[in-house]
């Protein structure tokens, strides 16, 4: 794999998680921009070339700069990779990203996304299959912003179906599909095994990212 020009990806160790407490904006983000951006931009470049093969469009990397906030700092800073160049809010993304506890890997489905309803329509019509094709170590998110989480393993047909009805009904409610890395994870220190789980995760992701993708 080709890896991004700037540095070498080299996992995320202790450093990157002790970011989120630094108090005040202003140090926060200026942690975020020194310790994380950069690995984000050498894991990005990679798995960009990646999500391109297996999805057969080019695909562009997205770092989140938070340029909304003007008083409270960052709970959380991530990655998005999509194939529109100008923004990925409006259109199913996957995201790597770090709250102070855990790394997380997603497919995401954000509540700014126009489609929200005829994905959830088009899941809803075969759940057998999402739950077949979702391993069940897997966990599922309704809101991007929080850290909770539910594990895929305790979502029978009604807990799916009750989830993508939540995920159709409510204007802010969000999916997000993929695993959280416990921040003392050792596979977050070893780049090669971590940059592979990650890949692997995306390449189970890619029927549904399709499945989102062609919902009209």
């Amino acid at each position: 794999m080709k890896r991004g020009t700037d540095m070498s990806f080299t996992g995320f160790a202790q450093h990157e998680f002790d970011t989120f407490a630094i108090e005040g904006l202003d140090g926060r983000m200026a942690a975020i921009r020194e310790r994380i951006q950069p690995k984000f931009k050498a894991l990005g470049d990679s798995l960009v070339e990646d999500l391109s093969l297996l999805t057969g469009t080019e695909m562009f990397l997205h770092i989140a700069k938070h340029l909304r906030r003007t008083v409270n700092p960052p709970v959380d800073t991530w990655m998005a990779i999509c194939p529109n160049k100008r923004g990925y809010k409006q259109v199913p993304h996957f995201q790597v990203g770090l709250f102070d506890d855990r790394v997380f890997i997603w497919l995401a489905l954000i509540y700014e996304l126009p489609t929200k309803g005829q994905i959830a329509t088009s899941y809803m019509k075969d759940i057998t299959r999402l739950q077949k094709e979702i391993p069940a170590d897997f966990v599922l998110s309704f809101d991007h912003m929080k850290k909770d989480v539910t594990p895929v393993s305790e979502l029978d047909q009604t807990g799916w179906k009750d989830a993508l009805t939540r995920f159709r009904d409510v204007k802010k409610a969000e999916l997000l599909i993929g695993r959280n890395l416990h921040f003392q994870d050792p596979v977050l220190v070893n780049p090669t095994e971590l940059e592979n789980l990650i890949k692997q995760t995306f390449e189970k992701l890619i029927p549904l990212y399709q499945t989102a993708v062609d919902a009209k």
